[in-house]
């Protein structure tokens, strides 16, 4: 005998797995944005990389069996998507506009520059670590997550994900004094 679904049923969980979302979108909104832009995201692609995490979280939220914490797993998610958009972005030829857009500038510009600067110093060392180092190097040292939710997200083991950071550690201090050795130079 085939049970049929209770379509009142299915209206309701489709309805908490909406608020489910809509918290999820309030409460790590923030993060998604910080680590997609971290894990190698141009600016202008954030918003839609977001989006697609949040089109992920919605279909797969229902069923996350909370083995590990919900920011592992968005991670994961961030991680995937990222990784999916480098690839696609890697082929994309994009438009050239006549003139670039006037940018806004904030009265602090002073600090606005130094911040912007350390920003893209920051990504340009980022950018030489492979997707398995800089993973474990956004997670640990920039989202503060502990080394077991890191493995858990990436789905390695405790041990390698401690290899990855070592590594990608030695990695990232030796591309920043390649930049100031470069910079001396100029």
């Amino acid at each position: 005998m085939t049970v049929l679904p209770d379509p009142a049923l299915a209206e309701r969980q489709q309805a908490v797995c909406c608020e489910d979302v809509r918290e999820v979108v309030r409460t790590h909104g923030p993060f998604i944005g910080r680590s997609l832009r971290y894990l190698g995201v141009p600016e202008a692609d954030l918003e839609d990389a977001a989006q697609e995490v949040f089109v992920v979280v919605h279909r797969k939220l229902a069923g996350f069996e909370g083995r590990s914490s919900l920011t592992t797993w968005l991670y994961g998610v961030c991680t995937r998507v990222a990784s999916a958009r480098r690839r696609r972005t890697s082929s994309r030829v994009e438009k050239l506009t006549p003139e670039p857009p006037d940018a806004p500038v904030p009265p602090e510009q002073e600090a606005h520059l130094e911040r912007q600067e350390s920003r893209r110093r920051l990504m340009a060392v980022l950018d030489r670590l492979d997707d398995d180092k800089r993973a474990v190097f956004v997670l640990y040292e920039i989202e503060r997550q502990s080394m077991k939710d890191v493995a858990e997200a990436l789905g390695c083991p405790l041990q390698t994900a401690y290899y990855r950071l070592h590594a990608a550690r030695d990695a990232v201090v030796h591309a920043f004094e390649e930049l100031r050795a470069g910079e001396g130079r100029a």
